[in-house]
């Protein structure tokens, strides 16, 4: 049994290249341990990105085979959820009476060991992390950062960005409640953004995050969302973005072209991203800040500074009188917020989406519907391509094209394109993009790996 990660030297991680496990792998190697790991993609021969970068950290990679515990010495053996039973390295640990534990078991562990804050809510996880994170170290705190998406200011060091050791007390990082995982982490300070509707129904959320809340020695919320400010320990520690009573409070919003400014506690912040949910995610890391130790001026520098992370909001660039901009939005408010900050930059959007799963894409049909439909403008397109299956047995008992028909019964201006591949020749077919006409198109989607090198092509065909 492993109570400590003082008990671990050499872990071994079995999917190394996903981005949760990448993370881990990178910050116990960061803290000293000499980390090995294998991948299926790495056997396929993709993921090569991802494979130099951890090598060049000193980690050891290999494909998926379970001859190399062999020669790793290994002490424990970690897991995604996405790994199965009959994977050779795990039936290697269990005859060799290896340890094995999960990806989130060992984040639990990893929290224990510092001052950890930990992020929740079912949007904007990552952009709060990563902003708190560099608000942090602006204050001159060092703190480290375990995340799900890969801040640019780490990437621009050659690195995948998702995970970085500072020789401070804090930790930041992401608490998910899609896999209930978030009830195992026990942080100095937890903070939760938004509870919606998306891999689980809000009854079986709102457990998650009051085990979560019970589970934190400091705790905010979002005072402006009704469900999460029901779980509101004291007002003063909360924060607001609707002039709803809290400590942190956010004013005046205004969109300038690609950054928004507005006012928290009457400090001006200014940040180069778009999206009125930005300012929400800004204020709940000021929030978190203050309480660690930091003052409104180092806040406003930090986000001043702020360079974004990976497919959130990633502008892409402009070409054609064509902004085209990458987004990782996969459930139905992330979506409708994603397109509604992309709106002040034109009076046409051109929103593509690919649903990943089939049971959740029928989990979330009426919301996503719903959300879309109330968002999307006259002058804005609404497509998507066919759901992302990444194997395994489902019933394939809906289709994208689905939603697109309920979307066209109410009106709205929708078209289902079934191969992604073929988006920009059939846009350009009914001439929604062309002619020089001023306009965003707006990738969203997630989960499918493929989709990191989507944006690139599309940007080739435009």
């Amino acid at each position: 049994m492993i109570n400590s990660i003082a008990q671990i030297k050499r872990p071994f991680f079995v999917g190394i290249a996903g981005t949760g496990m990448s993370a881990i792998a990178q910050y116990l190697q960061g803290i000293g341990m000499q980390v090995s790991g294998s991948d299926r993609y790495f056997n396929q021969g993709e993921a090569h990105d991802i494979k130099e970068k951890l090598t060049n950290e000193g980690i050891l990679c290999h494909n998926q085979n379970a001859g190399w515990l062999n020669t790793t010495n290994t002490d424990l053996l970690v897991c995604s959820t996405a790994i199965e039973d009959t994977v050779p390295e795990v039936l290697l640990a269990k005859a060799q009476g290896i340890p094995i534990i999960k990806r989130s078991e060992l984040l639990a562990l990893i929290a224990l060991s510092k001052k950890t804050i930990a992020i929740g809510g079912t949007s904007g996880k990552s952009t709060t992390c990563a902003m708190l994170y560099n608000i942090l170290v602006t204050a001159g705190l060092q703190p480290s950062i375990i995340s799900g998406a890969g801040l640019v200011s780490i990437i621009n060091e050659g690195k995948i960005g998702n995970a970085k050791v500072g020789s401070g007390a804090w930790l930041v990082i992401e608490a998910d409640e899609s896999d209930g995982s978030i009830v195992q982490y026990k942080a100095a300070v937890g903070l939760l953004l938004n509870v919606d509707k998306d891999h689980k129904d809000i009854e079986t959320l709102m457990q998650l995050f009051e085990q979560f809340k019970h589970n934190s020695k400091h705790f905010i919320v979002n005072q402006s969302h009704y469900l999460a400010k029901q779980l509101s320990s004291e007002v003063n520690n909360d924060f607001s973005i609707t002039m709803a009573n809290a400590g942190t409070m956010a004013s005046n919003f205004e969109a300038k072209g690609l950054a928004i400014q507005f006012l928290v506690n009457n400090t001006a912040i200014h940040i180069n991203a778009i999206g009125r949910h930005t300012m929400e995610n800004a204020t709940a890391a000021i929030a978190v800040a203050l309480h660690c130790g930091a003052t409104l001026q180092h806040c406003a520098t930090a986000l001043a500074a702020y360079q974004g992370i990976y497919r959130r909001h990633q502008i892409i660039g402009q070409k054609n009188n064509l902004w085209l901009i990458d987004d990782y939005g996969h459930n139905p408010v992330k979506c409708a917020a994603s397109i509604a900050a992309c709106q002040p930059l034109s009076t046409k959007v051109i929103a593509w989406f690919q649903p990943h799963g089939y049971g959740p894409t029928k989990f979330l049909r009426a919301d996503f519907v719903s959300e879309l439909a109330a968002v999307l403008r006259p002058t804005d397109v609404m497509v998507m391509s066919e759901i992302y299956y990444a194997g395994g047995t489902t019933v394939k008992d809906i289709s994208a094209n689905d939603l697109i028909q309920d979307l066209q019964k109410l009106g709205k201006n929708a078209l289902f394109i079934n191969n992604r591949k073929d988006l920009v020749t059939t846009l350009q077919q009914h001439h929604i993009i062309g002619d020089n006409e001023p306009a965003v198109l707006l990738l969203m989607g997630a989960r499918d790996p493929s989709l990191e090198g989507f944006a690139a092509q599309v940007w080739a065909w435009l």
